[in-house]
């Protein structure tokens, strides 16, 4: 999230231009529907001269909203666009906001810290010097290097994590957040290979998320330089949240799950599980990335928000 106050005017303004045209808008809304794109796709969606998706792409880069990189082409090199925030706050009176706002409890956890798995082959997981056990035998999960990995795969199944539910005495939950990158597991990587992903809280289902592929379109930016190219390379930046009314999948309403349905008072840890239900209509498997691997250098970060 990219938070711009008042008091940094100069760069508010900057942002807040970038995003005054319903062309920039536009170049948003495809680079969340798709990763990745380059110029000449963004002019051809949008139907705009390549000159004029070039300039605003320009604008959006030096807002620090897109990040782009430079790729080979047949002829030289062409520049691919990403997003770099999945969502802009603008406080404009930072007083108010500082007495108003909920403190936050954050804690981030390591991959392969979980506790508890359910899953089928193929399976496997990495680590920042190689591959950490031969693929495709669940029981290796078990092994205590399993702790190590950086990127998690499984084509059915799910595996859970342990979070504590460490807030001061009286504190009052108002929202509970997972974030995480993921993505599906095909043979390789396929760009077009649907999975249904959910996720369950305490054992309560919050809900699910069709994610569109397993990503390799480009190296994942953290990536080690031992990772092969002809593999899942990134994931997506998923964002699963439960508050007093609703959970929501990146500020999308995903069910009526509320946080009175989780019972979080209940245990002293909360209770955060990822797979693909057996009846999932797409049932294309799980990427998880660590800090080690991908274009997002985290683990599994939980959010508590309370007063």
């Amino acid at each position: 999230m990219l938070e711009l106050s008042i008091n940094d005017s100069d760069r508010l303004v900057k942002v807040a231009h970038a995003l005054s045209t319903q062309t920039r808008i536009g170049i948003i809304k495809l680079l969340l529907a798709k990763a990745n794109l380059n110029i000449l796709e963004i002019a051809e969606q949008l139907d705009i001269p390549v000159s004029t998706a070039a300039n605003n792409v320009k604008v959006l880069e030096e807002a620090e909203l897109i990040v782009t990189e430079l790729q080979p082409a047949t002829r030289g090199a062409m520049k691919v666009c990403s997003r770099n925030f999945d969502d802009v706050r603008m406080i404009l009176n930072p007083k108010a906001y500082d007495q108003n706002t909920s403190k936050v409890e954050e804690i981030e956890m390591p991959i392969g810290h979980f506790i508890n798995f359910d899953i089928v082959p193929t399976c496997g997981m990495a680590n920042a010097t190689g591959m950490v056990f031969q693929e495709d035998d669940p029981v290796n999960f078990y092994l205590p290097e399993s702790r190590t990995a950086e990127i998690i795969w499984f084509r059915k199944g799910w595996i859970e994590y342990r979070f504590p539910r460490k807030l001061p005495a009286g504190a009052q939950i108002q929202s509970l957040e997972f974030s995480l990158e993921i993505c599906s597991e095909a043979p390789n990587f396929n760009n077009d290979w649907p999975s249904e992903i959910t996720v369950w809280i305490n054992d309560i289902e919050v809900g699910s998320w069709i994610s569109p592929g397993d990503f390799g379109d480009y190296r994942g930016k953290l990536n080690p330089s031992w990772w092969y190219d002809n593999s899942t390379q990134h994931g997506l930046l998923k964002t699963w949240s439960t508050d007093l009314n609703r959970s929501m999948v990146d500020k999308e309403k995903c069910s009526d799950v509320t946080l009175r349905d989780l019972h979080l008072e209940e245990k002293p840890f909360i209770t955060f599980r990822i797979g693909i239900k057996p009846d999932a209509k797409h049932q294309g498997g799980i990427n998880l990335f660590g800090k080690g691997f991908g274009d997002y250098a985290q683990g599994i970060v939980m959010k508590l928000q309370y007063d």
